[in-house]
């Protein structure tokens, strides 16, 4: 087998570190300059000029160095900032500078004076570093450059790397203009466009390959790297206008993120899906049998919402695929809401602001009432019927609950063992329910007729727990005084026409499915749902997965990492045993969680990875799907 022999220029500014050198320099040298901000601007945009090839490299040097008023006592303080700097993914990947050093080269416009100690901990001397240096004066302050040194010239890179006479391709990974010159003069073999810490358009257009990551870069080479799929390939699509910081997150932990607005029908969504991920929606996409079996590299999916009965969580099971929803971020924007409805309610507000609205004045105190001393029931004492509990005590309110299972009470509340029973005592009766399908109509006629004459009745649940149509004839008798529903059987995908048989009753408040909408709630969603993400992506971690066995992993460094999910059935673990003592595969960590389904195993091994075995691993009978971490 032929071994491509390859050597590896890199630049140093915003390719082996985050930030353009001689910037962070005017940062020091000019703390106590009142036009420190102006003059540092300025530089910055002399900078890119001369990264984009608009001026030249020795006239934007020039031009720096002048405004910089830069002493030698500032380099030490500009080393340590770079020390910090060093691009993430550069450090993630430390080894493979230490495993090819000898074929490593930095190719600069910056200066040796603070490359050399920088690159120094990724294991590159300082002979196969080649920069500018500083000219000094009698007083230590840099007042120039040597002009003799190739790379302080125009297109000084290409001279660089052809007086090398380098063996082997000849690649280049760079940010600018002096980076994909190489390629174009003919010194360089490829270029890489290194876009991890900034993109610049003419770059782009001229690289051979976009590396956003230096994790792209070795998987394009492949080459040893310390996550085995770069996570810009990772695909992550957001339906359902998902909150914007979601976006952000994902994009900033380096995956690839597309967002769509509205939600899709199971035709869009199959052909939506061809080569994601990950899917992150809300509670109006259907993810069905037939989406799920289409969707052949889909791996995760996020319910950015508490529900997820719009899923098919059975056959995500069956396809290895994990399950995510937000089941605490928007308890107290729907519980808020539950208590101002409440009020409304027993105030007559919506009433008296429909006859305002419509020129009518109607100063009456008739069915106005506090909800002070008032009977609360609540049906479903989960997160958001206890927080709930605890605010309409606080308001004066008499609080009892109902619940299938043995909750225990908050504050003053009472359990009621009979569901008849409770909804005969209250003023006012709440539906917090899940979306367990036996649930449907849970509230219906016999239900209705229990409850107390003239009481009230609030469903910001589920649609299909509440028989409407019963609920109508409930209001248009006089058997209740009001309701306030903000759920559906059926609900649009998208704003436009609706129709309830509610619409029009006087006394009933109508919301389109806002009880967990705050701006607050939202944002804590797009955070939450994302980090459980990453943290399933990242490591494996799966722990308040709504469909997996649920384990928590610690980070591993110096280990490989693989997931193993399979059917639950006998002998798959000591099969994936058997492969690795057949294969000398040293483990450092196992973790197996299992339900009745589906198994779940996390092996961590050494760093000695055998593709024999990964192979064997797969064709286990059984396998769901098997994944290499790192």
């Amino acid at each position: 087998m032929n071994i491509v022999k390859r050597k590896y220029i890199f630049d140093f500014d915003s390719t082996l570190t985050r930030v353009e050198a001689l910037d962070v320099l005017a940062e020091i040298s000019l703390a106590s300059n009142p036009r420190r901000d102006a003059i540092i601007q300025e530089i910055i945009d002399i900078t890119n000029l001369g990264i984009d090839g608009e001026i030249s490299f020795t006239e934007s040097l020039e031009r720096r160095i002048k405004l910089l008023n830069a002493k030698k006592s500032d380099l030490p303080l500009l080393i340590n900032e770079l020390k910090e700097k060093v691009s993430h993914s550069i450090q993630r990947n430390k080894e493979f500078f230490e495993n090819f050093s000898d074929d490593i080269y930095v190719v600069s416009c910056g200066f040796k004076e603070f490359i050399d100690e920088i690159v120094e901990d990724y294991n590159i001397p300082s002979e196969r570093v080649f920069a500018n240096t500083f000219e000094f004066d009698k007083n230590n302050v840099i007042v120039g450059f040597d002009s003799e040194n190739v790379l302080s010239t125009h297109n000084g890179k290409i001279a660089c790397i052809k007086n090398l006479n380098l063996e082997g391709e000849i690649q280049v990974i760079g940010d600018g203009f002096s980076d994909y010159v190489a390629r174009e003069a003919g010194v360089a073999d490829r270029f890489f466009a290194y876009t991890e810490n900034i993109s610049r358009d003419k770059t782009i257009e001229n690289a051979d390959h976009v590396a956003p990551n230096f994790d792209e870069f070795l998987f394009v080479n492949k080459l040893p790297r310390n996550i085995s799929y770069p996570k810009n390939r990772i695909k992550i699509l957001l339906l359902e206008n998902v909150h914007s910081d979601a976006f952000d997150t994902l994009s900033k932990d380096g995956f690839s993120v597309e967002t769509v607005s509205k939600s899709l029908t199971e035709e869009e969504l199959i052909d939506k899906l061809q080569g994601v991920h990950v899917l992150g929606i809300r509670s109006k996409t259907q993810v069905t049998k037939t989406v799920i079996k289409a969707a052949d590299k889909l791996m995760l999916v996020g319910a950015f919402c508490i529900g997820t009965k719009q899923i098919d969580l059975a056959t995500c099971k069956e396809h290895g695929i994990a399950v995510f929803n937000a089941p605490y971020s928007n308890t107290r924007s729907v519980v808020e809401l539950a208590i101002g409805e409440i009020i409304m309610l027993m105030r007559s507000v919506f009433q008296r602001s429909t006859e305002l609205h419509n020129g009518q004045w109607n100063k009456t105190a008739h069915g106005s009432r506090e909800v002070r001393g008032k009977k609360l029931g609540i049906v479903g004492y989960g997160n958001i019927g206890k927080q709930l509990s605890i605010l309409a005590e606080a308001l004066g309110m008499d609080v009892y609950y109902y619940d299938i299972e043995d909750k225990l009470a908050l504050g003053n509340a009472t359990k009621i063992e009979k569901l008849s029973e409770l909804l005969a005592l209250s003023d006012v009766v709440t539906l917090h329910i899940d979306d367990n399908v036996a649930n449907k109509n849970f509230i219906g006629a016999t239900e209705i007729s229990q409850m107390k004459d003239g009481a009230y009745l609030v469903n910001l649940s589920r649609g299909f727990v509440l028989d409407v149509v019963a609920l109508k004839e409930a209001l248009e008798s006089g058997k209740l005084a009001g309701a306030a529903v903000d759920v559906y059987p059926k609900e649009p995908r998208a704003n436009g026409h609706f129709y309830t048989e509610l619409k029009g009753l006087p006394n009933v408040i109508l919301t389109p499915h806002v009880g967990g909408s705050t701006e607050e709630a939202q944002k804590d969603i797009a955070d939450f749902v994302p980090n459980k993400m990453m943290a399933y992506i990242n490591s494996g971690n799966t722990v308040d997965a709504v469909n997996f066995p649920n384990i928590r992993l610690p980070k591993q460094v110096n280990a490989h990492r693989f997931l193993h999910i399979h059917k639950n059935v006998p002998g798959v673990m000591a099969q994936i045993n058997k492969v690795l003592a057949k294969y000398e595969l040293n483990v450092t960590g196992q973790y197996l969680a299992t339900d009745e389904k589906v198994g779940y195993v996390i092996t961590d091994l050494d760093k000695e990875y055998n593709k024999k075995a990964l192979k064997k691993l797969k064709e286990i009978a059984g396998t769901i799907k098997f994944r290499v971490l790192y």
